[in-house]
């Protein structure tokens, strides 16, 4: 019994050992197999330092690859202190060179931290101060490259483009928006060191940094110079409270240039308040747009049937009664008895209370609402507003007037530049965008392209086609005509918005605007101008604002290839107007023939025989009253 009982404890104990032994066995398997790279990391750490190599940030480009926002290499001051000496010294040197106070350095140098960064004052060093730094050749003291944001434009396209701050982050524009995508991945240079911080004399291992990714944009930046041409010279001449000009594709949303005034530079923005550099007015900026506006007015009239451009007819008095309040129309008596597209060619204001009375409140506030008013664009900026409507069960006879020539409402220019852009294309409502495509940095193989979204179908084709044809009309006869370009379909609609100060409107203080677009028939660009109070003009959109669209648009003729057409309307013409007329074709006349039928041009003959084979310019096209036109005799 009594050995029974021993060898029982014996193979108890036995069976304990056996159990904990392969329980170690095990947790040394697990350790060594399992937890291996975890662990040599942990005690890799313990004795390993990284100084920092910042990456480079995402370039930004336009459409055509022209650079706009870049990088330049800079150096900043990192001090590993368990390195370092004689600190008192070091600091003293370094607080010299870099002229900063001395007890600060100190804290730098003797921090009780592995590397510390020297920042602000040894940030983006300049080449003298690194140099004066590199000369002192004390252990602990590091120079590391670093980037720096360079916008080699420097204020043109700032709003759009944004600025970024002393960490390379994104504090607006797109650099804010698309943070993520054009920050890069940090490397460093890893080294070995003992106890007390001294650097071993082991291999460093150098960890190279990626570079952020780079933004294609939708902007043409030949365009986009062109309109920042227009704005300098619409400031310097009429010297306005604020202006901007954007121009956009309104087939697929790309907005293909975009700026505004006051305006800064994108390098130094430290220089100027933030009412100037947060304040991306086409985004941003709400007010009533005016006449501009009767465009929504008229599309929705003219898809519900409720008027005919050309068979209904309206006299216009110079003022109309709405329930009580008498509004007045811009021309003193009126203009008569009108058809409804002479209505839109005079922007009448009568004549657009009563189409906007044909639809009434509900309607016309749908249609307001299918364009995108009152919401966001969803642009890719920060810093959209949204604008402001008339609560609909508010709207009485006066709301309903005033709404329908685009007083007492208050839009965006982003969305009413998509919002007529969607009733001449053909119905089609797009979301705006800046971003084109995402590239991979180092071989510029594309990542993900942005492709255009249709969001709604506010009118149909056929309606579009009539809104395309009175507004070519608007510019043709009416109160665009300066906007007209000879040889080109231009569309287009002016604006003079009176603006508003404390619940009252302001005397002699515009908003003075056109959108314009072409080639009317069929467009590829739509341009919208609004220029915020000019000073010594007279202060409407079709004096101030129209001609310089027709400026952006004649630069764009060249920048995208747009053809000429001999299909447009022609313009009507005043005494003080220069006169453009059609060239008659002269080939296969006689010489005498030719001269009688170019009777109001220069003719200049080259060649011998008795008729005309060849002449330039070709006929079908306007050129000015005593242009040159040569024909050749064969």
């Amino acid at each position: 019994m009594f050995f029974s009982e021993i060898h029982e404890r014996i193979r108890f104990v036995f069976l304990i050992s056996i159990v904990i032994l392969v329980a170690i066995i095990i947790k040394v398997f697990y350790i060594q197999v399992f937890s291996y790279e975890k662990l040599n990391t942990l005690a890799e750490n313990l004795w390993s330092r990284k100084l920092p190599i910042k990456a480079d940030r995402g370039l930004i480009v336009d459409r055509n690859g022209e650079i706009l926002a870049t990088n330049i290499t800079t150096v900043s001051l990192v001090v590993v202190p368990g390195q370092i000496a004689n600190p008192e010294q070091v600091a003293k040197d370094l607080s010299s060179i870099l002229n900063t106070n001395y007890q600060d350095m100190l804290q730098h140098v003797t921090k009780s931290t592995s590397i510390e960064r020297v920042h602000p004052e040894g940030r983006q060093l300049s080449y003298d101060i690194a140099e004066k730094i590199n000369n002192l050749h004390y252990d602990g003291v590091y120079l590391l490259k670093e980037s720096k944001r360079y916008y080699p434009y420097e204020t043109v396209l700032s709003h759009v483009l944004g600025y970024v701050g002393i960490d390379n982050q994104g504090l607006s524009g797109l650099e804010l928006y698309y943070d993520k995508y054009l920050t890069g991945a940090d490397g460093a240079i890893k080294y070995f060191s003992d106890g007390k911080g001294n650097k071993l004399e082991l291999t460093e291992v150098y960890e190279a940094p990626t570079s952020g990714i780079t933004l294609k944009l939708t902007i043409d930046m030949n365009l986009q110079l062109a309109i920042e041409n227009e704005l300098d010279n619409a400031f310097a001449k009429y010297n306005p409270d604020q202006g901007l000009i954007m121009a956009m594709n309104p087939k697929t949303g790309e907005i293909l240039a975009m700026a505004s005034r006051p305006t800064f530079n994108s390098n130094n923005y430290q220089k100027y308040s933030s009412e100037i550099i947060n304040r991306n007015l086409p985004i941003w900026m709400t007010y009533e747009p005016g006449s501009t506006f009767k465009i929504i007015t008229l599309s929705a009239a003219l898809e519900e049937k409720t008027i005919n451009l050309f068979e209904d007819t309206f006299h216009d008095s110079g003022a109309i009664n709405v329930d009580g309040a008498t509004i007045h129309c811009w021309k003193s008596g009126g203009h008569g008895t009108q058809t409804m597209l002479e209505v839109v060619e005079n922007s009448c204001n009568p004549g657009f209370v009563a189409i906007g009375q044909t639809l009434g409140a509900e309607k016309l506030m749908g249609y307001i609402n299918k364009y995108g008013f009152g919401s966001k664009t969803g642009i890719d900026l920060n810093g959209e507003s949204s604008g402001i409507l008339f609560d609909l069960n508010k709207m009485g006879p006066v709301e309903l007037a005033t709404t329908s020539f685009g007083q007492g409402i208050s839009v965006t220019p982003i969305q009413q530049i998509r919002a007529v852009s969607a009733a001449i294309n053909g119905g089609n409502l797009y979301t705006p965008y800046i971003v084109k495509s995402f590239l991979e940095s180092e071989t510029n193989s594309l990542i993900k392209e942005i492709t255009p979204q249709v969001v709604g179908h506010p009118i149909s084709d056929s309606t579009s086609k009539l809104v395309r044809y009175a507004l070519e009309s608007v510019v043709a006869n009416g109160s665009g005509k300066n906007a007209y370009i000879e040889n080109y379909r231009v569309g287009g609609k002016t604006g003079t918005a009176q603006k508003v100060q404390d619940g009252k409107y302001l005397d002699g203080n515009y908003i003075l605007s056109f959108i314009g677009f072409l080639p009317a028939n069929d467009p590829e660009i739509i341009v919208y101008v609004a220029i915020d109070n000019p000073k010594g003009v007279t202060q409407y959109g079709g004096v101030v604002s129209a001609p310089i669209a027709k400026s952006v648009l004649t630069s764009a003729i060249e920048i995208l290839d747009i053809k000429p057409s001999t299909e447009g309307m022609p313009r009507e013409y005043t005494w003080l107007d220069k006169k453009y007329l059609l060239i008659p074709n002269v080939e296969g006349l006689t010489k005498e023939e030719a001269t009688k039928a170019l009777k109001d041009f220069k003719v200049e003959y080259s060649g011998t025989g008795s008729k005309v084979i060849y002449q330039s310019p070709k006929s079908g096209y306007y050129a000015p009253m005593g242009e040159k036109i040569k024909l050749l005799l064969g």
